[in-house]
């Protein structure tokens, strides 16, 4: 008890020494947020939400889902003109560490309704060995499973949570392969809100424990993802819960993009030849390439300098390889779906035809690995490298070693694997 007295009084004082005498800024005192806003910044350039099909614009002040005329999701549009005269990007690193130093470019309004853990701001990784023993010497792993409960998920649960929060909303339900439950379950704690999380039985017992730990209810399904989604489409008719799950609320996908912008501020604005990126719905994928967009309207990246976009899945459920490799706009549900790395066993993305135009317009390509190679190459990425990746964060690895081989890669490209999540987890 003293020693807890004594960290505590430790503590205290150690804010008492970071708030001194900021009177002239807004300071998110609840959750120590560690964001620095001038009293003169604007919070967020947020304009509306738009349909990325009938391009329909949609009113961000109230709670919106997707466009149901398109059964299509919506991306959140900003007012990138005026942040292009108002903001200068070497400005934003000056800042305090983490996501939400870019919150002109984020969803969020009040200051005082944003649920952080201290989520972004993953390191680049060189991965000297491999790229010697495979001859890529510009190889790196940007490593998400830093992030507050182990997952690039942080992410966007921070953004979609502290929006809810909000626009009113309390009660936040949705399905999961894993990672995202936890996230939600946590960010929502943070929030005050409550959270069900509607997940497979065969979920890595780690995450159900760290669901129920964080205050969730949880639902255990014996099906996939598509069967929970199901479940907590039924709670959403009643009105009970408001669902979070992928691209079904458009703010996920804005925590989540912040992952291009620190990409490209790593790499002084050059980004790099070739992204491999583990996709099972498709969010982050999709998000880095949305700030890869909004970078180049800014003037902040050259344009004619954008990487090559690869979808790694496993050949267990590879809806999307099967669509890219046949030359279709849209993907077809995958029966049977399996495979250990349960973050991409999604049968079928919302956003599929968005994957599948990103894959195309980058010149990028879709990639099935088997588990037997995912388990390898987790093995030699920890071995080789420190890394401990989760299923589908070393599924980028086995990915990237066939496109290597196939010359799809060639030696002198710089190439970056999204680790996505811990290891750890999946013990």
């Amino acid at each position: 008890m003293k020693l807890l007295k004594k960290a505590y009084i430790v503590h205290y004082i150690q804010l008492l020494t970071f708030w001194g005498d900021s009177h002239d800024m807004l300071i998110h005192t609840r959750q120590n947020l560690n964001l620095r806003v001038e009293s003169q910044e604007v919070m967020t350039y947020l304009l509306h939400l738009k349909c990325m099909i009938c391009e329909q614009t949609f009113n961000s002040q109230v709670v919106q889902t997707y466009c149901a005329d398109c059964n299509a999701p919506l991306f959140a549009q900003y007012d990138l003109h005026a942040i292009e005269k108002s903001l200068d990007r070497d400005q934003i690193k000056l800042r305090r560490a983490g996501m939400w130093r870019w919150h002109e470019l984020l969803p969020v309004e009040d200051l005082n309704l944003i649920a952080s853990l201290g989520e972004g701001d993953t390191p680049i990784v060189p991965l000297s060995t491999l790229g010697i023993r495979y001859r890529n010497h510009e190889i790196y792993a940007k490593d998400e499973g830093i992030n507050p409960t182990s997952s690039f998920k942080a992410r966007g649960l921070s953004a979609a949570v502290s929006k809810a929060s909000e626009l009113g909303i309390k009660n936040l339900a949705i399905p999961t392969a894993g990672n995202a439950g936890g996230a939600l379950a946590a960010y929502a704690s943070r929030a005050r809100l409550k959270s069900a999380v509607v997940m497979p039985s065969d979920t890595p017992p780690i995450i159900i424990q760290e669901c129920r730990l964080y205050g969730a209810d949880v639902i255990l399904l014996d099906g996939l993802i598509s069967d929970c989604a199901a479940v907590v489409a039924d709670m959403t008719a009643k009105g009970e819960w408001f669902s979070v799950s992928t691209f079904r609320e458009p703010y996920r996908l804005e925590g989540k993009k912040i992952m291009g912008y620190e990409l490209a501020e790593q790499f002084n604005w050059l980004l790099p030849d070739v992204i491999i990126y583990p996709t099972g719905g498709g969010t982050g994928l999709i998000g880095i390439w949305k700030a890869f967009q909004e970078l180049g309207a800014l003037g902040w990246i050259e344009e004619s300098h954008l990487p090559k976009m690869v979808a790694v899945q496993s050949d267990g459920c590879a809806p999307v390889v099967k669509a890219f490799q046949s030359g279709w706009d849209h993907c077809e549900y995958w029966e049977n779906a399996r495979t250990i790395a349960s973050g991409v066993r999604v049968p079928h993305s919302f956003a599929d035809h968005v994957i599948l135009d990103i894959l195309k317009r980058s010149g990028g390509t879709a990639i099935a690995v088997s588990d037997e190679e995912i388990l390898d190459a987790q093995v030699e990425l920890s071995i080789s490298e420190g890394i401990f990746a989760s299923p589908e964060g070393a599924a980028t690895m086995a990915a990237w070693k066939k496109l290597l081989s196939s010359n799809f890669i060639a030696s002198d490209e710089r190439v970056v694997l999204f680790i996505t999540a811990s290891g750890v987890k999946y013990i």
